[in-house]
Protein backbone atom coordinates (compact mmCIF):
# COMPACT_ATOMS: atom_id res chain seq x y z
CA UNK A 1 0.00 0.00 0.00
CA UNK A 2 1.45 3.22 -1.12
CA UNK A 3 2.20 6.15 1.81
CA UNK A 4 -0.13 8.45 0.37
CA UNK A 5 -3.16 5.62 1.38
CA UNK A 6 -1.69 5.07 4.35
CA UNK A 7 -1.79 8.58 5.37
CA UNK A 8 -5.06 9.51 3.56
CA UNK A 9 -6.66 6.50 5.85
CA UNK A 10 -5.27 7.52 8.71
CA UNK A 11 -6.73 11.08 8.74
CA UNK A 12 -10.43 9.69 7.07
CA UNK A 13 -10.43 7.85 10.62
CA UNK A 14 -9.29 10.99 12.73
CA UNK A 15 -11.93 12.67 10.77
CA UNK A 16 -14.21 10.02 11.71
CA UNK A 17 -13.66 9.92 15.44
CA UNK A 18 -13.43 13.87 15.57
CA UNK A 19 -17.29 14.03 14.04
CA UNK A 20 -18.88 11.11 16.44
CA UNK A 21 -17.26 12.85 19.00
CA UNK A 22 -18.67 16.17 18.56
CA UNK A 23 -21.92 14.68 17.29
CA UNK A 24 -22.21 12.66 20.89
CA UNK A 25 -21.28 16.07 22.65
CA UNK A 26 -23.77 18.01 20.93
CA UNK A 27 -26.63 15.24 21.87
CA UNK A 28 -25.55 15.34 25.54
CA UNK A 29 -25.97 18.98 25.90
CA UNK A 30 -28.73 19.38 23.73
CA UNK A 31 -30.47 18.10 26.50
CA UNK A 32 -29.15 21.14 28.98
CA UNK A 33 -31.38 24.20 28.80
CA UNK A 34 -29.80 27.54 29.20
CA UNK A 35 -31.24 29.41 32.09
CA UNK A 36 -32.12 32.58 29.59
CA UNK A 37 -34.03 30.78 27.61
CA UNK A 38 -32.00 32.17 24.42
CA UNK A 39 -32.25 30.16 20.68
CA UNK A 40 -28.95 30.10 19.05
CA UNK A 41 -30.04 32.78 16.89
CA UNK A 42 -30.18 34.93 19.71
CA UNK A 43 -27.36 34.34 21.32
CA UNK A 44 -25.06 35.14 18.04
CA UNK A 45 -26.94 38.00 17.52
CA UNK A 46 -26.38 39.25 20.89
CA UNK A 47 -22.42 38.39 20.33
CA UNK A 48 -22.47 40.28 17.34
CA UNK A 49 -23.86 43.47 18.77
CA UNK A 50 -21.81 43.23 21.56
CA UNK A 51 -18.66 43.04 19.64
CA UNK A 52 -19.73 46.08 17.61
CA UNK A 53 -20.30 43.51 14.57
CA UNK A 54 -23.43 44.99 13.05
CA UNK A 55 -22.46 43.89 9.18
CA UNK A 56 -22.80 40.17 10.11
CA UNK A 57 -25.95 38.66 9.54
CA UNK A 58 -27.35 35.24 11.32
CA UNK A 59 -29.50 32.31 8.75
CA UNK A 60 -30.68 29.35 9.89
CA UNK A 61 -29.32 26.50 6.90
CA UNK A 62 -30.23 22.93 5.92
CA UNK A 63 -28.66 19.79 7.77
CA UNK A 64 -26.99 18.55 11.63
CA UNK A 65 -24.03 20.43 12.30
CA UNK A 66 -24.13 22.23 9.00
CA UNK A 67 -22.43 25.45 11.07
CA UNK A 68 -20.11 27.98 9.51
CA UNK A 69 -19.19 31.30 9.53
CA UNK A 70 -19.07 32.93 6.11
CA UNK A 71 -16.35 35.76 5.97
CA UNK A 72 -17.10 35.98 1.74
CA UNK A 73 -20.89 37.37 2.85
CA UNK A 74 -20.40 38.15 6.09
CA UNK A 75 -23.19 35.54 7.39
CA UNK A 76 -23.37 33.18 10.20
CA UNK A 77 -25.17 29.96 9.11
CA UNK A 78 -26.69 28.14 11.85
CA UNK A 79 -28.62 24.59 11.18
CA UNK A 80 -31.91 24.14 12.80
CA UNK A 81 -31.03 22.72 15.99
CA UNK A 82 -28.84 25.49 16.78
CA UNK A 83 -30.83 28.35 15.19
CA UNK A 84 -33.61 27.63 17.00
CA UNK A 85 -32.36 25.72 19.89
CA UNK A 86 -32.23 27.22 23.67
CA UNK A 87 -29.85 24.54 24.95
CA UNK A 88 -26.15 24.54 26.39
CA UNK A 89 -25.06 22.90 23.10
CA UNK A 90 -26.90 25.38 20.65
CA UNK A 91 -25.66 28.49 22.45
CA UNK A 92 -22.05 27.05 22.56
CA UNK A 93 -21.96 26.41 18.75
CA UNK A 94 -23.85 29.99 17.70
CA UNK A 95 -20.97 31.89 19.68
CA UNK A 96 -18.33 29.47 18.42
CA UNK A 97 -19.22 30.37 14.59
CA UNK A 98 -19.52 34.01 15.95
CA UNK A 99 -16.12 34.06 17.61
CA UNK A 100 -15.40 33.39 13.41
CA UNK A 101 -17.06 36.48 12.64
CA UNK A 102 -15.21 38.59 15.75
CA UNK A 103 -12.01 37.26 14.56
CA UNK A 104 -12.67 38.59 11.05
CA UNK A 105 -13.46 42.10 12.06
CA UNK A 106 -10.42 42.29 13.68
CA UNK A 107 -8.39 40.61 11.33
CA UNK A 108 -7.41 37.93 13.39
CA UNK A 109 -4.10 36.58 11.21
CA UNK A 110 -4.79 32.82 11.58
CA UNK A 111 -8.25 33.25 10.27
CA UNK A 112 -7.26 34.89 7.74
CA UNK A 113 -4.51 32.18 6.76
CA UNK A 114 -7.78 29.79 7.20
CA UNK A 115 -9.86 31.40 5.15
CA UNK A 116 -7.13 31.32 2.37
CA UNK A 117 -6.58 27.56 2.66
CA UNK A 118 -10.34 26.84 3.16
CA UNK A 119 -10.65 26.33 -1.13
CA UNK A 120 -7.86 24.32 -1.07
CA UNK A 121 -8.98 22.30 1.49
CA UNK A 122 -12.46 21.74 -0.06
CA UNK A 123 -10.94 20.59 -3.01
CA UNK A 124 -8.36 18.70 -1.73
CA UNK A 125 -11.28 16.52 -0.07
CA UNK A 126 -12.61 16.31 -3.59
CA UNK A 127 -10.15 13.99 -4.55
CA UNK A 128 -9.91 11.69 -1.59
Amino acid sequence: MSSIWLVSIIFVGISMLVSMQLKGKFARYSKVGLASGLTGRQVAEKMLHENGIYDVSVNASNGFLTDHYNPMNKTVNLSPDVYNGTSVAAAAVAAHECGHAVQHATSYRWLMLRSRMVPMVQYSSMLV
